[in-house]
């Protein structure tokens, strides 16, 4: 199960993603080692489409989770594009 922390929730729609993407992204991402004994996932996704009056191809989004009792917590959210 994943549960998203109600300000990584609000970050990450700040940025650009929504929970649907982010449940994807520890689902199915790629995992990485981070800081704090977190663990982050990645994903790329095809965007197509404009952010920030910019046209982007791509939509990297990061999601940093801690592991308790069984269930990923999402803890915050990082998107880029290119």
């Amino acid at each position: 199960m994943i549960k998203i922390h109600p300000h990584a929730l609000q970050r990450s729609r700040e940025r650009g993603t929504t929970e649907e993407e982010i449940n994807l992204v520890v689902q199915t991402g790629e995992a990485f080692s981070a800081k704090f004994n977190r663990t982050g996932f990645r994903l790329n996704i095809s965007f197509n489409s404009i952010w920030n009056e910019n046209f982007y191809q791509t939509k990297q989004i990061e999601a940093y989770a801690v592991k308790k009792n069984n269930e990923w917590l999402v803890i915050t959210v990082i998107v880029k594009y290119f």
